[in-house]
């Protein structure tokens, strides 16, 4: 496991933001300073004033025996969320904390990028919104919720693509 990133700010737990970046995969090479800064502008658009996360950059293996073991699914999948946080309301509050990992396929991103003729930086990009939007309580389980969650996903996505040279990550 390789530590590409970490940022620690805040006083004895006040406004703290720990966000740590690892690259397990070689897939692709990945600009991982622009990933951070990716992230730390998603997490300034949703109002996030606590956060602990763990990006993990995975190859398909990996992912596979995760997806496994923790979802009973077979297979590789394209991003999975662990959430440590404490118990909150159902409602997601964008000002919530939260603390948890996602863990990201970036062969799944370059494979779904040729099937949706997008780039697989973006879909990287795409993922780790998903994985946010989890830790914050969205839910993609039920049709419904699924709609409103791939509603934010995409603007969060697009939004980041307009601020963000995302064929440099």
């Amino acid at each position: 496991m390789v530590l590409l990133w970490s940022l620690d700010v805040g006083i004895w737990g006040f406004n703290s933001m720990s966000l740590e970046i690892f690259n397990r995969q070689r897939t692709k090479k990945i600009n991982t300073r622009l990933l951070k800064q990716i992230v730390g502008e998603l997490f300034a658009e949703l109002e996030i004033e606590q956060a602990q996360l763990g990006i993990h950059l995975v190859a398909a293996p990996e992912m596979m025996r995760l997806n496994e073991k923790f979802l009973r699914h077979a297979g590789p999948t394209d991003v999975i969320s662990f959430d440590y946080s404490t118990p909150r309301p159902q409602i997601p509050d964008p000002r919530s904390q939260f603390h948890g990992e996602i863990f990201v396929c970036v062969h799944e991103a370059v494979w779904q990028a040729r099937k949706f003729g997008t780039s697989w930086q973006s879909e990287v990009v795409r993922y780790v919104v998903h994985g946010v939007l989890h830790l914050l309580g969205f839910d993609d389980a039920r049709p419904g919720a699924r709609r409103k969650m791939k509603r934010e996903e995409n603007r969060r996505v697009r939004e980041l693509s307009r601020r963000f040279p995302l064929s440099k990550l």
